[in-house]
């Protein structure tokens, strides 16, 4: 068995790296998608939507730094192009959004659709005894939950 520079299995790190490649590319869509919403959302809930979706949007950029840097630690390379993150991601693109329930809508089936693959993550960084990568993940799953719950009590939907 073949260990990395940290100390985890080569093999298991693959399997990591390239999971944690399709969330990168996911959380890339999703980044772009809130982009969207906040400048062309429209309506009485203007002001407090623009500045939501800009909170949103640039926690999304920070995470996508740290899964970026996350496979880089695990000896992989990160996507980093449009083309491979369109080819991988788990996410549908948020074309033309201005209508307040349709963006607040978006963010939450793309959040459940981001804590799925997040879950594989954690299962497969919990069977390679990346703590890392588990931690990581838990963060994330956590954080986006709460979100979810709170876009569900905006459009009155039951979690």
């Amino acid at each position: 068995m073949k260990l990395n520079s940290i100390g985890l299995e080569i093999e298991k790190t693959k399997a990591l790296n390239s999971n944690l490649n399709i969330l990168l590319s996911s959380f890339q869509v999703y980044y772009q998608n809130l982009r969207g919403i906040h400048w062309n959302i429209k309506g009485k809930g203007f002001f407090d939507l623009h500045v939501k979706f800009e909170e949103l949007y640039t926690d999304a950029n920070v995470k996508v730094d740290m899964v970026a840097e996350r496979i880089l630690t695990l000896g992989g390379k990160p996507l980093h192009t449009f083309e491979d993150y369109m080819k991988v991601s788990k996410l549908p693109v948020g074309k033309d959004i201005s209508v307040d329930k349709e963006a607040i809508q978006l963010i939450a089936n793309s959040l459940k659709e981001l804590l799925i693959i997040e879950r594989d993550l954690l299962e497969l960084s919990g069977d390679a005894n990346d703590e890392g990568t588990n931690s990581l993940m838990s963060d994330f799953i956590t954080e986006q939950e709460k979100t979810i719950w709170m876009m569900k009590a905006w459009l009155e939907e039951e979690v």
